[in-house]
């Protein structure tokens, strides 16, 4: 560790804060809600400073509640969600507010400043998480105790506000560096697809037309050849069955007997002229062979012998098989779901409308390997359609519209199929000038691929700088010393001081006071196997906590306790849980043997 300046002191948030836990006035009061006071919870968390809240409640809600106020440049944490699996988030309150039970506050004395505490919550932030969290059965929570006793170095008062002025200050200058860098990531999605529209309105070979106009076709002619084309690759197709067939049965009719292949679809199409000479618009089902959907056989990790490609390995154009999964086949399976080079493998089926009819090469690589029933395997006839330019037209705005159009779904499963990828309207032209157009595409987007990828190093720079920052901030590198500072040993003891006053004061005043009628009895949480027990099946969470008497207006306190014990009796196999929509279902682990 980094040896701090001598005008510095390592200290304990419980050496010069006081936490302030959190808790819900009851929502079945409407005179505790919709109120002047800010109810600060996880979801306003999403700013360095509290201003406002979503909610708000009233003078009377603080009152009568377990809600408690919290003063004005204390520093809040979330110390209940299930962010806190990678991220603290941290922030300080500009105005007296409340909190819910998910959020404590460090309230500070004179001399310790909140921005830079939060500062420093920040820089440690991983090492805090990794000393003071818990995790639970479905959130992760921190362990106030060890978050008490956690040590950040102090500067002098002084110090502190120059350290704050100075992240701050670079910390602009980083964020208007990555404001631009996600500007020019947004201008090269734009980019790409300006190119992929030029492209198939015949902007960017509008050169090579003028230099092979001989070799171009009117749209008649264009329709004429590649209709043409089909039927030869049909018939060829048969040609190669009756020779199959022939063998077979020469052979003694052993093994399978060769299939008939399927006769393509009868697709009505027009010839169309389109403004470009050597183009013409058609169905993309004249240009490949019948789609053909993939395996329904499970497939897993270390499932089989033989790789099974699924949609996570649909990347950009590309197969990526990183993450593969595999199932055993027999071999006419292995010849029904076969890959050659050339195929194109799309999404026929997802959630995401975006993802649905995104495409990917088959290279030579990839031919080891079948493909799942999520994806749809096109294979274009080559003399008609070059591979690279149909994963080039399937990614173009207007196709990709089409395809939109047919998937789009109000069901929240979005799906295209066989027949309405045949029917999609495509620009074609000859193969020599889709071949041209690939050449182009490839060489300016991969330079448009080699600049986005100086973007992502640029914005991984940009974290690991601040990062640096802060390191140098919080051991008294960032700013320098000013030997007429007030040390922060003497700060500390001045604040010790005065909390040990208060302290006193505090407990005169309690011995002072009139002896008060004890109020009755709350559940403990001791009696928690007890509420399960009057129930013969699942309950919510919730409502075994309301058994317990911890309803809207308990405090966090309260509530943690609550979840540690339940973690508890989980670990201990006395309760078993459930995760349902968003709340845990609890029972007692005896009740299904009974």
């Amino acid at each position: 560790m980094t040896e701090l300046p001598a005008t510095w002191a390592n200290a304990k948030f419980s050496d010069f804060g006081t936490w302030i836990g959190g808790g819900t006035p009851s929502k079945a009061n409407p005179r505790f809600w919709n109120g002047p006071i800010p109810w600060v919870s996880p979801k306003d968390m999403k700013t360095k400073v509290i201003r406002k809240a979503i909610d708000g409640i009233t003078e009377e809600a603080v009152e009568n509640s377990a809600a408690k106020l919290v003063p004005a440049g204390s520093v809040l944490i979330v110390t209940r969600s299930g962010i806190l699996a990678h991220t603290l988030p941290i922030a300080v309150t500009a105005v007296e507010s409340t909190l819910n039970q998910d959020l404590k506050a460090l309230a500070l004395p004179d001399g310790i400043g909140s921005e830079y505490i939060a500062w420093g919550m920040r820089a440690f932030e991983q090492r805090i998480l990794d000393k003071c969290r818990k995790g639970g059965t479905t959130v992760h929570s921190i362990e106030m105790p060890r978050l008490a006793s956690f040590e950040l170095p102090i500067a002098p008062t002084n110090e502190q506000r120059r350290i704050v002025e100075k992240i701050e200050a670079m910390f602009d200058e980083i964020d208007a560096g990555i404001q631009s860098l996600h500007t020019a990531r947004t201008t090269l999605g734009l980019y790409r697809q300006s190119l992929l529209k030029s492209a198939f309105e015949g902007r960017l070979t509008a050169d090579w037309r003028v230099q092979n106009a001989d070799k171009l076709e009117t749209p008649e002619t264009l329709l004429a050849r590649i209709q043409s084309e089909r039927d030869a690759r049909y018939k060829a197709a048969l040609d190669d069955w009756q020779d199959a067939l022939a063998q077979w049965r020469a052979d003694g009719e052993k093994g399978k007997k060769p299939g008939k292949p399927k006769r393509p679809r009868d697709i009505p199409a027009k010839a169309t002229d389109i403004g470009i000479l050597g183009w013409t618009m058609m169905p993309l089902g004249l240009l490949i062979d019948e789609p053909a959907y993939g395996t329904s056989k499970k497939s897993d990790y270390d499932g089989g012998n033989k790789g099974v490609l699924r949609i996570p390995n649909i990347a950009a154009g590309v197969i990526d098989a990183t993450d593969l999964k595999s199932s055993n086949f027999d071999e006419a399976e292995l010849e029904q779901y076969q890959l050659i080079e050339g195929d194109v493998l799309t999404i026929r089926s997802n959630g995401s409308l975006s993802l649905v009819g995104k495409p990917a090469l088959v290279r030579p690589v990839d031919t080891q390997f079948v493909y799942a029933g999520y994806l749809i395997r096109l294979r274009p006839i080559p003399s008609s359609l070059v591979p690279k330019n149909l994963v080039y037209l399937m990614m173009e705005p207007t196709v990709r519209g089409q395809i939109e159009n047919k998937a789009k779904s109000t069901s929240g499963v979005n799906n295209i199929n066989a027949k309405e990828l045949q029917e999609l309207q495509v620009p074609i032209c000859s193969a020599a000038e889709q071949s041209e157009i690939v050449r182009i595409l490839d060489a300016r987007l991969e330079a448009a691929d080699a600049l986005e990828a100086e973007i992502d190093a640029a914005l991984t720079c940009a974290d690991a700088l601040r990062q640096s920052i802060l390191k140098k901030a919080f051991s008294g590198q960032l700013v320098p010393q000013d030997p007429d500072d007030e040390p922060a040993s003497a700060l500390l003891e001045r604040i010790k001081a005065e909390k040990k006053e208060r302290e006193n004061s505090a407990k005169e005043a309690r011995t002072s006071r009139p002896v008060r009628v004890a109020e009755p009895r709350r559940p403990k949480l001791t009696d928690l196997l007890d509420v399960l027990k009057q129930q013969k099946s699942w309950i919510p969470a919730s409502k075994a906590a309301e058994g317990l008497g911890l309803g809207d207006g308990a405090s966090s306190d309260d509530i943690e306790a609550f979840y540690h014990q339940l973690k508890q009796y989980v670990e201990s196999s006395a309760i078993e849980i459930e995760r349902r929509g968003d709340e845990d279902w609890l029972r007692l682990a005896e009740v299904e043997a009974n």
